[in-house]
């Protein structure tokens, strides 16, 4: 029996972990994914990085240094038009504490209350990154435009995606099921585009299958 290569997806964040499962199964990525419990003795690693893809990066090698398996990290973030893009980076936090989504969306939603609606443009971005053991690391962008509402919207995904609604789309991120959204959004462009990159590095080549 041929034994699928390892790659280590590198977040602790359930929702997301199980995100980038859904998305990279989907594309058809013959490998084994590892979650959390394979590097658990990892500390957790402070995103100095001053972009999306320097954080990416920098979770990746640290993940895969520790585990000695190649891994994939992906940073995201909400880029507000008006707020010159902030949060960005800083999504995670912009209200001070790590990951309260609902302290972060109150923040937002404040600080845009006075502006007319075509002056609520934002766009989410992400980077991914696939590290090697050695350091070798591959880095790829993906991101999806649409304005902000003034209120919540969904029960569905994560983060901002209650108050994000993709141009084109009469409904929030929130309001899409998972397929729908993976298809758009920011994370599964910019993991789709890192497949081929993984494929060639660990030989875990994409099913044409249906």
């Amino acid at each position: 029996m041929t034994t699928k290569p390892q790659l280590v997806l590198a977040t602790r964040n359930h929702k997301k972990l199980a995100e980038l499962r859904r998305i990279l199964d989907e594309a058809g990525l013959q490998v084994e994914l590892a979650g959390p419990e394979v590097f658990a003795e990892v500390p957790d690693i402070a995103e100095t990085g001053a972009t999306f893809a320097e954080n990416a990066v920098l979770k990746a090698r640290a993940v895969a240094a520790a585990t000695g398996r190649p891994a994939v990290a992906d940073d995201s973030g909400l880029c507000v038009d008006a707020l010159n893009g902030m949060p960005g980076i800083l999504s995670a936090r912009w209200a001070g504490r790590h990951g309260d989504d609902e302290a972060n969306l109150d923040l937002v939603l404040g600080q845009l209350a006075d502006l007319p609606d075509d002056r609520r443009g934002a766009h989410f971005a992400c980077a991914a990154a696939l590290a090697l053991p050695s350091g070798e690391a591959e880095v790829v962008t993906g991101e999806v435009f649409g304005v902000l509402l003034r209120e919540r919207r969904g029960e569905n995904g994560f983060g901002y995606d209650p108050i994000f609604r993709p141009n084109g789309y009469d409904r929030t991120t929130a309001e899409m099921d998972a397929a729908e959204k993976d298809a758009i959004s920011h994370r599964g462009r910019a993991l789709r585009a890192l497949v081929p990159h993984i494929a060639a590095r660990l030989g875990g080549t994409p099913s044409t299958g249906g």
